[in-house]
């Protein structure tokens, strides 16, 4: 009986020190830690995304298919996530080939991108064209649309979204922070505050509350992007040499280095009459950009949400979904926030944004050899009579 207690005392001992977490050994060494995740942050930020296209996309198609579906006519769900895929398929495949492995599919995959993208569209289409049921060809047509322009507000959008956090996780932060900002001060200052309203669209949006929203954008703006410059986390971009890595002793761009600016004219008149001297002024060129962020995203970004909230009244719901208790779906939070990095992705393709050979390189890999021997030759002379002129200057 003594034996059987003891050998019991035993077992819960050993039971005891195996689930002690880096308990010593004998030897004085500790036990293993657990696995890490490597997951390079920002791959995990770019599921997010992905994960919030597919579920902003299934908020809207379910609407249209509640109304679609009162007809008893087929394939309309289907065919819209069919649609998805393709639309995805498509922008990602091509826009990102630098991620994948190198093998025989894939190099036929990406040699012939837009035609097997075009393909599969097309079976899409011809499927739809089967599904045509008489007398309903005008409501199965509206649908047809419906999906299309769900793919080109969502898809296309959220394409840009992840274009930009590549380029940078500062580009897509300081953007979402800016919005999220616009929406919690229009409020607080429309709540105590307002009293004109804006539009019939949203009755309890006020005059008081649009104007403080951008006021207080503005102000966030500034500071914020001039504290986050500082990071080069941030404002690297991502490194694919790195396995989706930000290379943290990459040169910080010129855009995030303090600079000199000369004040205008008129200003400088100005700053004279309160007693200030100034015909220059030192900041970062990033902080001048986001002011123009800010009025976008306190001017024109809240039109997104006055279109979802025509959109919700004209099939007469509350609501996109309600993952989000208490806030709806998440079409609901991310209607501004579509049309924001849209708009930032344009303006870096239009002022900001320079020639980069990381982007170039894929394309001239996939060139034939010939090609890539006369690029070569036509670089080198290119090269040659730059070299010759800043020697003679």
């Amino acid at each position: 009986m003594e034996t059987r207690q003891r050998k019991q005392r035993m077992d819960l001992k050993e039971e005891a020190n195996d689930s002690a977490p880096d308990a010593p050994s004998d030897d004085g060494s500790k036990m293993a830690p657990p696995p890490k995740d490597d997951t390079p942050e920002i791959l995990k930020k770019a599921l997010k995304v992905f994960a919030i296209q597919v579920k902003c996309f299934h908020e809207i198609i379910t609407i249209g298919h509640r109304y679609y579906q009162t007809f008893e006519l087929p394939w309309f769900r289907t065919l819209s996530w069919y649609f998805l895929a393709c639309a995805n398929y498509f922008f990602y495949l091509e826009a990102r080939s630098e991620l994948l492995p190198d093998s025989p599919v894939i190099g036929f995959l990406l040699k012939y991108h837009r035609l097997v993208s075009f393909t599969f569209y097309l079976i899409g289409f011809i499927m739809f064209v089967l599904s045509l049921v008489k007398k309903m060809y005008k409501i199965q047509f509206f649908m047809f649309g419906w999906t299309h322009v769900t793919l080109l507000i969502i898809v296309t959008q959220s394409h840009l979204i992840l274009t930009n956090l590549f380029d940078g996780m500062i580009w897509l932060l300081v953007p979402v922070s800016m919005v999220i900002c616009n929406d919690i001060m229009a409020y607080m200052c429309g709540f105590f505050f307002g009293r004109t309203p804006l539009i019939k669209l949203s009755p309890k949006k006020t005059w008081e509350g649009f104007i403080g929203g951008g006021f207080f954008t503005v102000i966030l703006g500034w500071f914020m992007s001039g504290y986050l410059a500082q990071f080069p986390y941030l404002t690297c971009s991502t490194d694919f040499d790195l396995g989706l890595g930000v290379n943290t002793q990459c040169e910080v761009p010129a855009i995030f280095r303090p600079a000199t600016f000369e004040i205008p004219l008129f200003v400088q008149v100005l700053l004279k009459v309160v007693g200030l001297k100034m015909t220059t002024f030192v900041t970062i060129p990033f902080q001048l950009h986001c002011v123009v962020f800010s009025l976008f995203s306190s001017i024109i970004a809240p039109f997104g949400g006055f279109f979802a909230s025509g959109f919700k009244r004209a099939f007469k719901v509350k609501d996109f979904g309600d993952i989000i208790p208490g806030h709806g779906g998440m079409m609901d939070r991310f209607d501004c926030q579509f049309l924001m990095a849209t708009f930032v992705h344009v303006y870096m393709s239009a002022i900001i944004r320079v020639p980069s050979p990381s982007r170039l390189l894929p394309m001239i890999l996939a060139l034939k050899p010939d090609d890539q021997v006369w690029l070569f030759e036509k670089l080198k002379e290119h090269l040659k009579v730059g070299v010759g002129i800043r020697m003679n200057t």
